[in-house]
């Protein structure tokens, strides 16, 4: 059966993909189940892209082709993504939120002759596993190094590291030891919980014992993230002073509302924030919003594939619409552009996207509305986990 399905990706590959008039496109998310809102976003993206520049790049008509994949499952997602390939016959590959199911897709890429362009999963590694890898959202190592400083700087000296235990939470949990041993802090304890932990009391206890006056956490963002912010103000951790630092996965804007005046003041670095003040922002929200349906809704995974859209679409024009994975992530090396989220480039040795890194808080508007503020910027951020991960 494998050599099956690798001689059929290999006929895809040479045959009649190669000179479409359409361009498919597949997308791999999760459009159902608990994280169901980020597949939400993914398409919102998407759709305002396609709204803003058009279904057509050059002559060629641009397809997308979704694919649901709930929870993270490797071996669904490399099975979803060899259907694409070889069923459908995408010219490229998207969307991707866990780091597992990127990183199962991987091995396909070559003999596929097909690019991925990764539009959230924050693992630094997965770029080094093919060379037809392109990512345009994020690193943990990348959001959660300027956090280090912060927490150190508001004179924290000794924190405690929660995170999920899986690619993004140990990347996190690396980071922020390096960025803040770095300044001169201790990391007392360093806890890292199932994917599947939805009971977070007991963590919150250990918490207390540690002695720390700061915890950072790292968690998917979505159900666990909001629940792990409700216990810390539950369980008394922000009445007794002990700082929660983390990357801007805990903040996310579809959590706020939900979070309260409990989650005011609270900071996180992150690459976006919906409130980002430029013009190209303004348009992307607007037009995001729409395809969401419900604002409110609206969070940073669908910047991540309106920006993964881009990408695709240079690809198609530098290749005229022919199927060749390499020539497709050439074009992009080097390429930059204004983002919703502000300057930003495709670093052509790594292929993972350059960009700013904001330190927001928490705030509440004139209008009642919660938002994530940008108070400080880190320019110019690439990732420092790669030299970590080769």
């Amino acid at each position: 059966m494998k050599r099956f399905v690798l001689a059929a990706i290999a006929a895809v590959a040479l045959g009649g993909a190669a000179y479409a008039d359409t361009i498919k496109v597949g997308v791999i998310g999760p459009f159902s189940g608990p994280f169901a809102l980020q597949g939400k976003n993914f398409k919102a993206g998407i759709d305002a892209y396609m709204a803003m520049n058009g279904k057509k790049v050059g002559n060629d008509e641009v397809e997308v082709i979704y694919r649901d994949l709930p929870a993270a499952d490797p071996a669904q997602s490399k099975s979803l993504a060899q259907e694409l390939v070889v069923k459908e016959k995408v010219q490229y590959l998207a969307g991707f939120y866990f780091t597992p199911d990127a990183m199962a897709v991987t091995p396909i890429l070559k003999q596929a002759n097909v690019p991925m362009v990764i539009f959230n999963a924050a693992t630094s590694a997965i770029v080094t596993k093919s060379p037809f890898v392109v990512r345009t959202s994020f690193t943990t190592w990348q959001t959660s190094t300027p956090i280090a400083k912060v927490a150190y700087d508001a004179g924290v000296k000794k924190v405690i590291s929660v995170v999920s235990d899986y690619g993004p939470g140990v990347d996190a949990e690396n980071a922020f030891k390096a960025g803040f041993e770095k300044q001169g802090g201790q990391v007392v304890q360093a806890i890292r919980m199932p994917l599947s932990t939805n009971d977070f009391s007991p963590i919150m206890q250990r918490i207390k014992d540690s002695g720390a006056q700061g915890v950072f956490a790292f968690l998917p963002s979505g159900p666990t993230t909001l629940g792990f912010v409700k216990a810390y103000n539950e369980n008394g951790l922000k009445t007794a002073g002990i700082k929660l630092f983390a990357p801007g996965d805990l903040t996310q804007e579809s959590d706020l509302p939900a979070l309260g005046d409990a989650a005011l003041g609270m900071q996180t670095t992150f690459h976006y924030a919906i409130s980002h003040d430029s013009p190209e922002n303004k348009a992307f929200v607007a037009a995001a919003g729409k395809a969401i349906g419900n604002p409110a809704e609206l969070t940073f995974p669908a910047v991540g594939a309106f920006d993964g859209m881009h990408v695709i679409y240079k690809m198609i024009e530098a290749t005229g619409g022919k199927q060749d994975a390499q020539k497709a992530v050439d074009a992009v090396k080097g390429l930059s552009w204004v983002s919703p989220r502000g300057p930003v480039s495709i670093d052509p040795e790594s292929r993972h996207i350059t960009q700013n890194i904001y330190l927001r808080e928490v705030a509440k508007g004139a209008d009642g509305k919660y938002y994530n503020k940008e108070i400080q910027t880190f320019e110019k951020q690439g990732d420092p986990g790669l030299a970590a991960a080769k």
